[in-house]
């Protein structure tokens, strides 16, 4: 398996002389410049990394190939970082962490992350024999909404660290989705 990282910081540098240096994802600095895209953006994705550390704790549970329990455990070490990261910006820009669910907010821009409560607990209550493949199946949906996302704000969004971000979650996205499918055809 691939590292699926996006953790990497984006030009993680020091403030200015005699400062310490980065140390954790949640340290980096977004920048003040940012429109509306930017914070929805960070938004739905904090709402979607939290639904994805949901599925791959369960996967590093329930899981019956390694190689899947391994992808889930890397995704979450990813995401917890990303997650940090997202929420510290939100908060340097006053920005309300969570999303408004309320589905007609969200109409002009392809609406929330399609995972819901429902296909969570579905996952967490499927047969073991069924499990890897009810994963791969929500979960390859679940990343391919997170491309979709990162696309949106490449193209519209205003602050560069967030777009950066964004590529980067393209680009790791893509990765473990080629990773599952090679997985559910393997």
């Amino acid at each position: 398996m691939t590292a699926c990282g996006t953790a990497s910081p984006p030009a993680a540098t020091s403030s200015g002389a005699g400062s310490a240096a980065v140390k954790s994802v949640a340290e980096i600095q977004a920048g003040a410049e940012f429109n509306d895209t930017d914070v929805m953006f960070l938004q739905m994705m904090v709402h979607h990394q939290k639904q994805g550390l949901e599925m791959t704790a369960t996967a590093a549970e329930r899981a019956k190939s390694p190689e899947l329990k391994v992808l889930a455990e890397a995704v979450q070490a990813t995401e917890k970082d990303e997650l940090a990261m997202m929420q510290s910006w939100l908060k340097q820009w006053n920005k309300p962490v969570d999303v408004d669910t309320n589905t007609s907010l969200h109409a002009d821009h392809g609406g929330l992350p399609g995972t819901g409560a429902a296909e969570i607990k579905a996952l967490r209550t499927v047969k073991a024999t069924q499990f890897d493949s009810a994963f791969l199946n929500l979960f390859l949906a679940h990343q391919h909404n997170a491309v979709e996302m990162a696309q949106q704000e490449v193209g519209k969004g205003a602050n560069q660290a967030a777009k950066d971000f964004a590529t980067r979650v393209r680009d790791s996205r893509q990765g473990e989705i080629q990773q599952m499918l090679k997985l559910m055809n393997g």
